[in-house]
């Protein structure tokens, strides 16, 4: 088979989320719901660094197989005041025994789960326009402070 348009992916930016409260809403007829609050955090690329504002949050629900779907919102403040409002979803496949030692320290290395997402991105601003018109991927990690995740652009 030959694939006549395949996709590119080009960094992005390296994003950084400060995890504020955790409310566990617990089991619901969906699975085991749980409320994260963003407390802040920033993003770092060559086209666009800055700031996440401390608002949005990830919905994350975990679903009888153990996987956690994630499901967040965010808003970015650009080093030159713009602001994107990012909508991302995905799934993080960990192990229940390895989602316990999360917490403890030297943390969990990234290779015994996988954590991915989806990104959309909205701004009025006419300098990141482009961010309108993109999708992006990403692959997450588990920081001491909350979840980073290197994102792609899809091309």
């Amino acid at each position: 088979m030959t694939l006549h348009n395949p996709i590119q992916l080009t960094p992005l930016f390296e994003l950084d989320l400060e995890i504020g409260s955790i409310h566990t809403v617990g089991a619901s007829p969906m699975g085991h719901r749980v409320i994260a609050d963003l407390g802040g955090g920033t993003f770092a690329g060559e086209r666009l660094s800055g700031k996440v504002r401390p608002s949005g949050g990830d919905w994350g629900l975990f679903m009888p197989d153990g996987t956690l779907r994630v499901d967040g919102r965010c808003c970015l403040e650009v080093d030159d005041g713009a602001l994107v409002y990012g909508i991302y979803k995905g799934r993080w496949k960990i192990a229940p025994e390895t989602m316990a030692r999360l917490g403890e320290p030297g943390g969990v290395d990234p290779s015994e789960y996988c954590l991915r997402i989806t990104f959309e991105f909205e701004t009025a601003s006419a300098s990141y326009d482009w961010m309108n018109q993109i999708m992006a991927v990403a692959a997450g990690r588990k920081t001491e402070a909350g979840i980073a995740y290197s994102v792609y652009e899809v091309a």
